[in-house]
């Protein structure tokens, strides 16, 4: 077995160990293509250093091009994949600099014969599975080794043993005390190595049978997921004089402070790199969101190091996120005037067809024990940069957003002091109290939102266009609801005045509790919530009658854009099954906090069974229910879909530029919403902002509508029957990109972060396994419908002309008669997703209460009163107004307690963020901190699967 440390691994130990053969092709050359003829003139002999630290000769004509002798040393190796690597030298201003393959040997090492050149990875990629030959890895796997001993890979004393391990297995083979100890002692593979040879020698025990190919592929595994893996710091300061390093990634420009990374700038939101003089600048698009300046600057230590880095930062950019190398220009975008500089050589996404391509015609087959599954070059997908113009991710980035946040100025709100402190801290502090004060506080807002349903009921008692049947059931349902409701929170409010000692009427003592008024009146509520399952047939009905009757659709529609509706309709008609639940919950937290000799345990008790017994009753109703409300949500939202919830068979059109209508039946009422957000589609013009719909069936996807309605306007559709679905970030060079494999269509898009995409991943593959369960294709599908509508996506429908984004951003900008902050929107602006499982956390888990509030550069709080529900939360002046004065959507942000050095010094205050929109909440007691923070967390979380979709399906069939 072959060590790293003999005498000449290249020539001899590295072919034969892999089983190379004689000679393949060279990295950098097209297929069938030979090295470059030398060019005449005088020769000189280059020294290079290769990766074990043993020096090769080359003879070179010195007019030869870089490239000339990069192909020379990676055809010496017979290294197919020589792209990801480079030679680099000191050059005479003492700076490590990388040999331009473009210029003359001449023009780029002043003395040849006294230069040595380093052979070095160049470009690291995310994933090593992305490199197909063993001999590539191998040599991956020396620099680490070098990166190891010199410190440029810093880590945990646990990855520093476990990769020194793997090092060890490869070089001596399977684990044997004696000789590993002293192979131990005798080299050193890491900075202080003593400490660890125990652990070290740990490891490798359990290594015992692994290939020197496998344990390259394991170091490299480990070395992948460390902060530190490929970065090459280079010295810099912002603005204020911080000492700092920059860095570049496959993602991106990264800074660093130490070898910590503090920020990293992904290709998508830089517009531009250059360096003027000293001054290294990344120009970003523009984002109101963000709270970064247009440009950002950092100084270099001089002209020419900017320039180093400036040339790296091309290339990685050009190596990673281009599928093919760029063409010359005269002047490149993204280069400043006075340079020439582009990358040379070929992308990641060439490298890795030229190897399978070579693969064919050889009949080599690559030794990967994990090779990645399928690269997805069928599709047909292109990248189409014509310039080294960086990619656009989301052309909508610097649009203002139409989302209502919650600027309530001073005159709107009353302040509060110490005073008001004071006079709180004299009411009750048991948690029982807060428990009942939830139940008094949330009641308020049920009554008001059934007040909106009353109000509905007699907007449509009044229109001859309403059918008497569905006039009768509103009121049938609703009315005796809210008169029931009123007297109820009556009696808390008294229980909750007395409980508060604010009269002398009775004995303080004897209500001290609340469970007494919630087992009598849950026991009177009964027999109006016998035929709440019965809500699903209103909610038919009231669809039903807007299909026949316009003026009734458009009563509903002038309904829902009043202040008072704050929420879609429809759901406060499930209103009534959500508030038995919250009883449910609000009992269930009073009978855990009493004990069993407590006065009110009996009462809660009973009462918790009375209620428990009716949700139990009514779960699966809720379930389908709330789909089929957000189904009705969903229409609303999206143009080109019709009858999404008749019963029965509905249409899908998609318009094509006003031609032709192509129609495929998708929908059947059992129809199951799954997961909306944004995703970047892969196309002909690149990456493109687009709105994604899962279904139990299929996969929409759609752009924002060019219409005064804020829609969403369908582009495509893909069926889940027959779909796969594969990772494919390695594929495309594009952080967190999967593809979806159809029977008729393939598509790759990209989510926002490694957690969407895990999400939408999940998902999808569970609605693919439920699609398997059904009748197959027919039931679902017209499949002979599908064959003449694949609906592939031509240039027509992903062009969308600057005229046609100026007239979107300005629907967005001017009322609309169609709400533009429903979820959809919310996601579209803050590039997320929402799964119908956060949709029923979002609408079931709900509060209502006081909160002082208090801005990120204000002094003074600010007494609102706050409801929480669909993901917002809604700021009124009091519990009395009947509408909002402004919201908070709360998708993107995260909730946190504020630290020392944000000098709140108050108590139970918790820190509402996003980017550089900040809020400070204060509430009354422990106990309500802890129920803010709880239902905020399941609007801004990412919910844990807490209904298996699976379970869901047997309530909706």
């Amino acid at each position: 077995m072959d060590e790293l440390g003999q005498s000449d691994p290249m020539t001899s130990g590295a072919g034969q160990r892999l089983g190379a053969p004689e000679t393949l092709g060279i990295s950098t050359l097209d297929p069938g293509l030979r090295p470059p003829t030398m060019p005449p003139g005088r020769h000189v002999t280059i020294r290079v250093r290769m990766l074990d630290d043993t020096e090769e000769l080359f003879d070179i004509s010195q007019k030869a091009s870089g490239k000339v002798l990069f192909d020379l040393v990676c055809s010496h190796m017979n290294l197919i994949e020589g792209d990801y690597f480079g030679l680099e030298f000191q050059n005479h201003q003492k700076m490590m600099v990388w040999l331009d393959h473009i210029k003359p040997i001449i023009k780029q090492l002043r003395r040849p014969k006294h230069t040595t050149l380093r052979f070095a990875v160049k470009f690291f990629p995310p994933d090593h599975a992305q490199l197909l030959e063993d001999l590539t890895r191998y040599l991956f796997a020396l620099q680490i080794k070098q990166d190891l001993s010199s410190g440029r890979l810093p880590c945990n004393d646990s990855s520093a043993a476990l990769m020194v391990s793997h090092i060890i297995q490869s070089e001596i083979g399977d684990f044997e005390e004696s000789q590993c100890r002293s192979h131990l002692l005798n080299n050193n593979y890491i900075p202080e190595q003593m400490p660890l040879i125990d652990k070290i020698m740990e490891f490798h025990s359990k290594n015992i049978g692994q290939t020197p190919a496998e344990s390259d592929y394991q170091l490299l595994e480990v070395a992948r997921r460390l902060e530190m893996y490929g970065i090459r710091l280079h010295p810099a300061k912002d603005r204020e004089g911080t000492r700092l390093s920059l860095a570049v990634a496959h993602t991106g420009v990264l800074v660093f402070q130490g070898q910590t990374k503090i920020n990293a700038f992904n290709w998508s939101k830089v517009r531009k790199l250059s360096f003027k003089r000293k001054r290294f600048l990344i120009k970003l698009r523009p984002d109101l969101n963000s709270s970064y300046q247009d440009t950002l600057e950092f100084l270099m230590a001089s002209r020419d190091c900017c320039k180093v880095f400036w040339k790296i930062c091309v290339e990685y950019h050009a190596f990673f996120r281009l599928f093919e190398e760029p063409k010359p220009k005269p002047k490149p975008v993204l280069f400043t005037r006075g340079s020439s500089f582009r990358f040379s050589g070929r992308t990641q996404k060439q490298v890795i067809d030229y190897v399978k391509e070579s693969e064919l015609q050889t009949g080599v087959v690559s030794n990967s024990p994990h090779l990645s599954a399928s690269s997805g070059h069928s599709h047909g997908m292109v990248n189409g940069q014509k310039s080294l113009e960086l990619c656009s991710h989301s052309p909508d980035g610097r649009q203002p957003s139409p989302l209502t946040s919650p600027l309530l100025n001073d005159a709107c709100s009353v302040r509060t002091d110490d005073e008001d402190e004071a006079r709180r801290k004299r009411f009750p502090t048991d948690r029982a109290y807060f428990i009942a004060k939830e139940l008094l506080t949330t009641e308020r807002t049920y009554v008001k939102d059934l007040e909106v349903i009353t109000s509905f009921q007699s907007a449509v008692g009044q229109d001859e266009a309403t059918p008497d049947s569905l006039k009768n059931t509103i009121f049938s349902t609703f009315e005796p609801l809210h008169k029931f409701h009123t007297g109820f929170l009556r009696e808390v409010e008294q229980r909750l005045a007395l409980w508060e000692g604010r009269s002398n009427a009775h004995i303080k003592g004897d209500y001290q509790r609340i469970g007494d008024v919630m087992l009598r009146n849950l026991q009177g509520l009964k027999p109006l919530t016998a035929n709440l399952h019965k809500q699903s047939e209103l909610l038919v009905e009231l669809e039903k009658s807007c299909r026949v009757s316009r003026k009734l659709e458009t009563l509903c529609k002038d309904f829902e854009l009043q202040k008072v509706c704050y929420i879609p309709l429809n759901v406060f008609i499930l209103r009534p099954l959500h508030r038995l639940m919250h009883y449910k919950q609000i009992l269930e937290r009073l009978c855990k906090h009493y004990l069993a000799t407590h006065v009110d345990f009996r009462d809660c008790r009973a009462a918790l069974a009375d209620v428990s017994e009716v949700v139990d009753q009514l779960q699966g109703s809720l379930i389908k229910m709330e789909n089929f409300q957000k189904l009705l949500e969903l229409k609303k939202d999206l143009i080109g879909v019709d009858n999404l919830v008749v019963p029965g068979r509905v249409s899908l059109k998609l318009e094509r530029m006003d031609q032709i209508k192509m129609t495929c039946s998708l929908f059947s009422l059992s129809q199951e919403f799954i997961r909306l957000g944004c995703l970047s589609k892969l196309s002909g013009k690149g990456l493109q902002q687009r709105m994604f719909f899962l279904f139990s069936d299929v996969i929409l996807y759609t752009s924002r509508g060019m219409t005064a309605t804020n829609q969403f306007k369908v582009h495509g559709q893909l069926p889940l029957h027959g779909m796969t679905i594969r990772e494919s970030e390695d594929e495309w060079g594009v952080p967190h990109a999967f593809t979806l494999v159809g029977l008729q269509q393939s598509v790759v898009v990209a989510a926002s972060s490694l957690t969407e995409m895990e999400k939408w991943m999940e998902d999808i593959k569970t609605a693919i396994e439920m699609a398997k369960t059904r009748n197959g294709p027919s039931s679902e599908l017209l499949t002979s419908n599908l064959t003449d509508n694949k609906c592939p996506e031509d240039s027509s429908v992903e062009a969308e002309s600057e005229d046609d984004m100026a007239a979107s951003r300005i629907s967005l900008e001017r009322p609309t008669p169609h709400r533009g902050n429903t979820m959809v929107h919310v996601c579209w602006h803050r590039n997320t997703s929402v799964s119908m499982v956060d949709f029923s956390i979002a609408v079931e888990n709900q509060l209502s209460g006081n909160l002082l509030r208090k801005f990120k550069n204000s002094n003074g709080w600010q007494k609102l009163w706050v409801v929480f529900t669909n993901f917002s939360l809604f700021f009124y002046k009091s519990h009395q107004d009947d509408y909002p004065l402004a919201s908070l959507p709360l998708l993107g942000y995260s909730v946190t307690i504020p630290s020392e050095s944000e000098n709140i010094h108050k108590d139970y205050v918790f820190k509402l963020h996003f980017k550089s929109h900040v809020y400070y909440f204060r509430s009354e007691s422990e106990y309500t901190f802890e129920r803010w923070m709880e239902v905020i967390r399941s609007a801004t979380v990412p919910s844990s699967r807490a209904r298996v979709l699976n379970s869901k399906e047997s309530h909706l069939h």
